[in-house]
């Protein structure tokens, strides 16, 4: 089966190389001249561990292809998805433009029947507005418009696509739903669910569920605070809520807030379609209001910790929102940086993967090479990306080239009484 990818963003280019690997012929497009040069040259533009080695299997292998050319790919394809950006704008609503602009181009270039695949994340009645555009091809061609959103997570997008918990496929069109049913059919055959609905519902559980996952977040932050107020452990707290098989023991780990490209978007999204439809929703608001809040005091924490920050210099640990991917969007650690400096910081800074797409955005940063060139002669230490190198870091090699035995420690990897016993000055969330 012939398929077009328009967009090479992380998951048109994870979808498209994934549906190469279950043998399908696919053309991935995207109008950036220099992402597709590198991208023949079998080189990933984004950090996703595995991704690199698919793209040179199946582009070898000649199921996987990159141009810039959209009307041919559009041709060739019975099956086209749609996974470009939909930025959020100022008042949190979704930026839609380049979905529409896609589809006049699919539009224009139609020569048959196509089926159009929704995967980029997108609100309730946008496959009814991709649809209106569509009726105008030239050639009065039938088509249909199916919606898929797609559930990846960064760092394990290509795992989440071959071992989806379900995959989500709404139309109501029977011979649209059979196409991309045969588009997933390794899938189908290894038992995936598969949940089959109306447009208007596939496009909605998208948003529903990473709403349902930010509020989780969202709530055992709360639970945190409530913790350190009280002399409560909030590791005890979850694990006694995550034992309850009604609510699960994911996504109550604590933290510095979420950020990324999916959770601040689309909970911002469901808030702007509930409104636009008369609706306040009043969880997700909150959801957006105590996120800000979890971010905005993690500088106090580290204050708690310093004291005066103005001529401090600090060692921050992680600058991706989340380990094994370089996305800084929205990420606790940019927010903390920016608070640093506002209150007369000194920063040095080292992630794995993200250094360099932070250095776009806070130049006036020390990037170091590793761990301990970033604390060299810092006060004190803030762990706040969970990469797994950052869970047994050498705190006598620590001790020895840093200014002060202080350790933040957003995530929880590290024992306060371990810590207190080793002589250091620690600070969790939500620890007693």
């Amino acid at each position: 089966m012939n398929i077009c990818m328009v967009g090479t963003g992380y998951v048109g280019l994870v979808t498209g190389a994934c549906l190469a690997d279950f043998g399908m012929d696919v053309t991935c497009i995207d109008k950036d001249e220099a992402k597709i040069a590198l991208l023949k040259r079998g080189v990933s533009p984004i950090y996703e561990p595995g991704l690199e080695e698919l793209i040179h299997k199946n582009a070898h292998a000649k199921r996987l292809r990159f141009s810039l050319d959209i009307q041919e790919a559009v041709e060739r394809a019975l099956v086209i998805f749609i996974a470009v950006g939909t930025p959020p704008r100022e008042d949190g609503s979704p930026d839609l433009s380049f979905i529409f602009q896609v589809a006049e181009s699919i539009s224009e270039h139609m020569n048959g029947y196509k089926v159009v695949v929704t995967k980029s994340t997108v609100p309730t009645g946008t496959g009814a507005q991709i649809e209106e555009i569509l009726k105008k091809n030239p050639g009065g061609h039938k088509f249909s418009v199916v919606s898929n959103p797609e559930f990846l997570r960064e760092g394990s997008a290509i795992e989440d696509f071959m071992r989806p918990d379900r995959v989500v496929i709404g139309s109501r069109d029977p011979e649209a739903i059979a196409i991309v049913k045969d588009v997933y059919s390794p899938l189908l055959v290894a038992g995936v669910p598969f949940v089959v609905s109306d447009v208007e519902s596939a496009e909605l559980i998208k948003y529903a569920s990473n709403g349902f996952l930010a509020l989780k977040i969202s709530f055992i932050n709360e639970i945190a605070a409530m913790c350190e107020r009280m002399g409560a452990d909030v590791k005890d707290v979850a694990r006694g809520m995550g034992l309850d098989k009604r609510i699960s023991p994911h996504f109550l780990l604590p933290g510095p807030g979420f950020g990324g490209s999916c959770f601040p978007k689309d909970a911002s999204g469901v808030v702007d379609v509930a409104r636009k439809h008369g609706y306040t929703f009043d969880i997700m608001e909150a959801v957006l209001r105590v996120n800000a809040a979890v971010k905005a005091r993690m500088i106090d924490k580290v204050e708690a910790v310093c004291g005066e920050l103005a001529g401090k210099r600090v060692a921050v640990l992680g600058l991706a929102f989340k380990p094994e991917t370089d996305d800084i969007r929205d990420s606790s650690a940019l927010k903390l940086i920016q608070d640093l400096k506002a209150r007369g910081a000194a920063v040095s800074a080292y992630d794995p993967a993200a250094m360099d797409n932070t250095r776009a955005v806070l130049p006036d940063v020390h990037y170091a090479e590793d761990v301990y060139e970033c604390a060299a002669g810092a006060d004190a230490l803030v762990l706040v990306t969970d990469w797994n190198q950052f869970r047994k870091l050498d705190l006598a090699r620590l001790e020895a080239t840093m200014k002060g035995k202080r350790f933040v420690d957003l995530r929880n990897l590290y024992e306060p009484r371990e810590m207190k016993r080793l002589g250091w000055e620690y600070a969790g969330i939500g620890r007693a």
